[in-house]
């Protein structure tokens, strides 16, 4: 490789890095079968994620709502203690924590979340705006899911 190459090739191996899905992949020998689901997309926000701020003004804790209403909660943690990022999936708890998926237009996916309307063939997506989990909206997808 020439030297003039060498920032186009840092770039994006770089942009790969970033985007979290350079480190999720299909393990070796897996199993993988193909299911249709309905793919929705959510961020880390007050509506998608329901948490509700504190009364007070300056350094507003955050409180959960649903089953955990009221109890002091960390934005973006996952159900299964990681932090939200590129390549987080919320699914049915049929499917275990740290199942790779690969969702069509997203890319490989691993479960770490859960959410109180994904229920049966439904996939929820991380992204890190609400406009981005806005712009993919909902589909109806075939997603190939690698059993461990």
């Amino acid at each position: 490789m020439s030297t003039r190459h060498f920032p186009f090739v840092l770039f994006i191996f770089a942009s790969l890095l970033l985007c979290g899905c350079a480190s999720i992949s299909p393990p070796r020998g897996a199993a993988a079968r193909k299911t249709a689901m309905q793919v929705t997309a959510y961020c880390n926000c007050q509506q998608c994620c329901g948490w509700v701020y504190s009364k007070s003004w300056f350094g507003k804790p955050v409180y959960a709502s649903g089953p955990s209403k009221g109890k002091p909660k960390t934005v973006g943690l996952t159900a299964s203690g990681v932090m939200a990022k590129r390549g987080t999936v919320a699914a049915d708890p049929s499917i275990p924590f740290g199942t790779i998926l690969y969702i069509p237009g997203y890319g490989y996916g691993r479960v770490e979340d859960r959410g109180g309307a994904i229920k049966g063939n439904k996939l929820d997506l991380w992204f890190p705006s609400h406009q981005k989990a806005r712009e993919w909206g909902r589909k109806n997808l075939t997603v190939t899911i690698y059993e461990r």
